[in-house]
């Protein structure tokens, strides 16, 4: 039963090959489409009894009123969405935009401030010593939300078979490629232990297996808050319009200093040409003209945004978003039963192969309450200080 659950964890979280990726041009998106209050209302979809918690935390008076470590990002206007490739280069099913990607958008966003790199172990331990909170990954598994995803009659295990855990990556063979075979829950991976019991984490890395919740309550600490999809992706351009990646338009693997990604064959064998088969310590590769670093690769980033598959086809009647929040909904039409926040910035085990994560319009998705091995956050604050 237990093997049962983890498929199902696998299967709501990660979805880089749920739907085929194609060129898909502007006009294929009809903006007639109905689908704009299709979904789960993300009201009904928030647990209430960890915002509660969160809602407790008392702020860090000090860092509330800082912005060290931060980047400021100058207000501007640009083209949210899938960017076209400036060249004939071999493209792979894996690094073609996805059809959530358009159509295009008009976004104006007001200045702000960013995290120059992802939260840190560091940062996060600091947070947990002064709060005490418990990661959602330290805690017990809720079977009664595990239900709630899922399709009415699902089987469900025996709740004494749920320990806390997360979800760790091993390579596979080539026999093995399939993602439930290379994602595996992990009873006792945490941030402290990114691959289980007898791991140690590493200070000067971004913080893993954090929820979008345990990414809320850091905010909540620190005086700042989660980007949105729209400030994030602004942010990841670096002021470049054309830029496919954080780093410019270079081929993935032309240059060492672009970012922390899957080399080889993905998912059978990471070569670890830039150095690294897991996470990298922040700031290891070079920034984008922001100077934000590991906007391109390391770990997927929490933004604030519920994610909706039509979210860009219901902004495109408008000609020009301002600062947009997101969809006040869900959906997925892969995973109607699951309510899911937006991810952004791909992960050390993004690949042209298989999903080109990194791609600076690319978007994920992942239920709020959940963390896995490649998944941290970064933070931002509004306004000029």
């Amino acid at each position: 039963m237990k093997n049962i659950t983890l498929l199902l964890l696998c299967l709501v979280l990660f979805q880089c090959k749920n739907e085929k990726k194609e060129p898909i041009g502007k006009d294929t998106i009809s903006t007639a489409l109905p689908m704009c209050h299709q979904g789960i209302p993300g009201e009904e979809a928030i647990q209430k009894k960890w915002m509660e918690e969160i809602n407790e935390i008392k702020p860090d008076a000090k860092m509330a009123k800082e912005t060290n470590g931060m980047v400021f990002i100058p207000e501007g206007t640009y083209t949210r969405g899938a960017t076209e490739y400036p060249d004939e280069r071999n493209q792979t099913e894996g690094s073609l935009p996805r059809k959530d990607e358009y159509p295009l958008n008009n976004i104006k966003i007001p200045s702000f401030y960013m995290d120059a790199h992802e939260v840190t172990n560091r940062e996060f331990e600091k947070f947990v010593k002064a709060t005490g909170w418990v990661t959602i990954a330290e805690r017990p598994i809720d079977i009664n939300e595990i239900a709630k995803q899922m399709p009415p009659g699902t089987p469900l295990p025996d709740p004494e078979t749920l320990k806390p855990g997360s979800l760790v990556f091993k390579e596979v063979s080539p026999e093995e490629n399939h993602f439930s075979e290379w994602w595996t829950f992990t009873a006792g991976a945490n941030w402290k232990h990114p691959q289980g019991p007898g791991s140690m984490y590493k200070a000067d890395h971004p913080v893993v297996h954090v929820s979008w919740y345990d990414a809320m309550a850091y905010c909540k600490w620190s005086g700042k808050r989660l980007p949105t999809e729209s400030e994030w992706e602004y942010a990841g351009r670096g002021g470049s319009e054309s830029a496919l990646y954080a780093w410019g338009n270079s081929t993935p693997g032309q240059e060492k200093s672009q970012g922390n990604y899957w080399q080889g064959v993905f998912p059978n064998k990471n070569t670890g040409e830039d150095g690294y088969l897991k996470t990298s310590p922040v700031g290891t590769f070079k920034p984008n003209e922001y100077e934000l670093y590991d906007m391109s690769g390391n770990v997927w980033e929490w933004c604030n945004d519920w994610y909706h598959w039509y979210a860009y086809t219901c902004d495109s009647q408008s000609e020009l978003l301002e600062n947009p929040s997101g969809p006040s909904n869900s959906f997925d039409p892969s995973f109607p039963n699951t309510a899911q926040k937006t991810m952004r910035g791909g992960s050390f085990l993004c690949n042209d192969s298989y999903c080109a994560g990194y791609r600076v319009a690319a978007r994920m998705k992942s239920s709020p309450d959940t963390g896995s091995e490649h998944t941290g956050f970064r933070c931002v604050k509004s306004g000029n200080y």
